[in-house]
C-alpha cells in the first residue's frame, strides 16, 4: 500500500505543475474561489517562472493521462473555460509527443509473437495521432485494406493506476469532513473513473464495444462505427478500418468541403440520443478529437475505450426528465426524481417542481449561445444542495458525455436549439416506450418472468434485489488506509489539506 507521504507529495507536485504553467491563475483571481484555496494556489507559485499566457495542455500533459482526460473534456466547453484555454487545451486531443517507432514495433511484435512485416504488408512509421493512453499508426494489410492501428503507450498502464490510487487516498480523507462534500460521495466518482479506465486499457474490449455499438447503429443513418480487424487485434493492439474524413472540430473545412454544419450538429445529437436513451450504451468519448465527418456528410466515431451503459428503467426516467424539461412540466420531472429516489422522500414534490421551473424557464426557447451557462450550473447546484440530492456515480460519465456532445454541435452550430433538435426524437421515443402495445407487452413479459423465478424471489428479494431506484449496485470501494495521527486537531489539518487540494482541482473546472 503507498505510503501517506507519498500520495501527498504527488497532490503538492501536481499543484506546483498547475501553478508553473499559469494554470492556476484565474483561481487565484476569482473573488468565489475560498480564501484557503487562494493561499494555496499563491504558495505554490512561489519562486516560479509564470507565463503571461497560461499554458494549459501542456500543464495536463505533465501531471499525467488521467489529468489529460480532464483537459479533453474541457476543451469542448469553451463557455466554460474561455476560448483561449479551450483552443489550448485541444492540444491534447491527439497531438501529445508520440512514442519512438522502435517501441511501437516491438510492442507490436511482442503482442502478436511474430515480426511486423509478417502482420501488416505496409506500416506507416510517422503516428497519425498522439493521445492520452495510446496512438494510432496507418497500416495496410496483405489483402490491401487501408488500417488504423492503436497501440497502448508503454508504462501508460502503470502510471494510471499510481494516479488513481492518489485519487482514491484523497477522496476518501475529503470524504471524513461530511456535510456537501460528503453528500457529492467523491469516492464512489473515483472507483467508477476507476473502472472507465480499466476499460479502457485492454483494448480487445474496446474492440468489442466498437462492434456492439456498430450493431446497435445499424438502424441510425449518417453515423459510422469503423469494422475491426480481429485478426489483428490483442489487449495491447487494435487494428480497424480506415477513416477517410475532415475532423469535426475543423470547422473552416468543412465549410470548405460544403457540409451543412446545422444538419451534422443535429445529426450528431440524435445519435448520441439514439445510444444513451434507445440502445442504453453509448459512446462517452465524443471529444472533437473522435469524430470525423466523411465526404458523404456522414458521422464517423473512433476511439471506444471508453463506453457507458444505462438500464432500461433510468432510460425511461430520464427520457422522461428530457421531454418533461424540454414540454416545461416540471411537476413529471420532479415526480420522477423521487420515483427514482434522486430526491430523499421527505421533501416536497412541489417544491421541488418550482425550484426546477425556476432553472429551465430561462433555458426554453433560446439558442444555446443566450443562456448563461453559468447561471443555469449554478442554479442546478443549489437544486441538489438544498435537496439533499446526492451524486449518482452511475450517471456521470453521462453527463460528462452531455457535456461533450453540447460542446462539439455548439462549436459547429452556435444557433443550435438543443431542446427543439431533440424533442421530436425524445417524443417519439417515449410514445413508442410506453404507449399502450408496448405496456402491454412489458407487462406480459415481466409477469411470465416474475412467474419463472418466484420461489427464488420469495426468498431473496430483500437481500439480493434491495429497491436502489434505478442504479446499479455501486463498485467496490478500495479499502484505503487514512492518516490518524493522535489528536484530532491534527488529522483534522490532513484531511483540510486534502480538501484544499480536491477544491483547487474543481475549481479548475470554472476557470475565467
Amino acid at each position: 500500500m503507498t505510503a501517506h507521504v507519498t500520495h501527498i507529495w504527488r497532490l503538492l507536485k501536481w499543484g506546483r505543475i498547475l501553478a508553473r504553467h499559469g494554470a492556476l491563475r484565474g483561481i487565484e483571481r476569482d473573488v468565489l474561489t475560498p480564501a484557503p484555496v487562494r493561499r494555496l494556489a499563491r504558495i505554490a507559485r512561489l519562486g516560479a517562472r509564470v507565463p503571461k499566457q497560461p499554458r494549459y495542455a501542456d500543464a495536463f500533459q505533465a501531471i499525467g493521462p488521467a489529468a489529460i482526460k480532464l483537459g479533453q473534456t474541457l476543451a469542448t466547453r469553451p463557455d466554460l473555460v474561455g476560448e483561449a484555454a479551450a483552443t489550448d487545451l485541444l492540444r491534447l486531443q491527439d497531438a501529445l509527443p508520440p512514442v519512438p517507432f522502435a517501441t511501437i514495433r516491438a510492442e507490436i511484435e511482442q503482442a502478436f509473437g511474430r515480426p511486423l512485416d509478417a502482420i501488416y504488408a505496409t506500416f506507416d512509421e510517422n503516428p497519425v495521432g498522439a493521445a492520452s493512453i495510446a496512438q494510432v499508426h496507418r497500416a495496410t494489410t496483405s489483402d490491401g485494406r487501408d488500417v488504423a492501428v492503436k497501440v497502448i503507450r508503454p508504462g501508460v498502464i502503470d502510471q494510471f493506476n499510481r494516479d488513481i490510487a492518489t485519487y482514491e487516498w484523497a477522496a476518501a480523507h475529503v470524504e471524513q469532513l461530511g456535510g456537501e462534500i460528503a453528500r457529492l460521495r467523491p469516492r464512489l466518482v473515483i472507483a467508477n473513473m476507476k473502472r472507465w479506465t480499466a476499460r479502457e486499457l485492454d483494448l480487445r474490449r474496446e474492440a468489442a464495444s466498437a462492434s456492439e455499438l456498430a450493431e446497435a447503429m445499424v438502424a441510425e443513418p449518417g453515423y459510422i462505427i469503423p469494422a475491426i480487424d480481429w485478426d489483428r487485434t490483442s489487449g495491447r493492439v487494435m487494428t480497424m478500418e480506415w477513416v477517410n474524413g475532415i475532423k469535426i472540430a475543423d470547422r473552416d473545412a468543412l465549410i470548405a468541403a460544403g457540409h451543412d454544419l446545422p444538419a451534422i450538429a443535429a445529426r450528431l445529437v440524435n445519435a448520441f440520443l439514439r445510444q444513451a436513451i434507445a440502445e442504453g450504451f453509448f459512446h462517452a468519448d465524443m471529444h472533437q478529437g473522435n469524430l470525423f465527418v466523411t465526404a458523404d456528410g456522414n458521422i464517423a466515431a473512433i476511439d471506444f475505450g471508453i463506453m457507458g451503459r444505462i438500464d432500461r428503467r433510468a432510460r425511461m426516467w430520464l427520457a422522461e426528465i428530457l421531454y418533461g424539461l424540454i414540454t416545461g412540466n416540471y411537476r413529471r420531472v420532479a415526480e420522477i426524481h423521487f420515483e427514482a429516489q434522486y430526491v430523499p422522500a421527505h421533501h416536497d414534490v412541489a417544491e421541488f417542481a418550482t425550484a426546477l421551473r425556476a432553472v429551465g424557464e430561462p433555458m426554453r426557447g433560446k439558442p444555446v449561445r443566450e443562456l448563461s451557462v453559468g447561471g443555469m450550473l449554478d442554479g442546478l447546484f443549489a437544486i441538489t444542495r438544498d435537496f439533499d440530492m446526492q451524486t449518482q456515480p452511475h450517471l456521470l460519465l453521462l453527463q460528462k458525455t452531455m457535456v461533450m456532445v453540447e460542446g462539439v454541435a455548439t462549436a459547429l452550430d452556435p444557433d443550435i436549439n438543443l431542446w427543439e433538435t431533440s424533442g421530436p426524437y425524445v417524443k417519439e421515443w417515449l410514445r413508442t416506450e410506453l404507449g399502450p402495445e408496448a405496456q402491454a407487452a412489458d407487462a406480459l413479459i415481466q409477469n411470465w418472468r416474475t412467474l419463472q423465478r418466484l420461489p427464488a424471489l420469495v426468498r431473496r428479494i430483500e437481500d439480493a434485489f434491495p429497491e436502489k431506484g434505478g442504479a446499479p449496485p455501486p463498485p467496490p470501494l478500495t479499502e484505503v488506509k487514512l492518516i490518524r495521527v493522535g489528536g484530532g486537531w491534527r488529522y483534522a489539518a490532513v484531511a483540510v489539506l486534502a480538501a484544499a487540494a480536491g477544491a483547487g482541482a474543481m475549481a479548475l473546472l470554472a476557470l475565467p
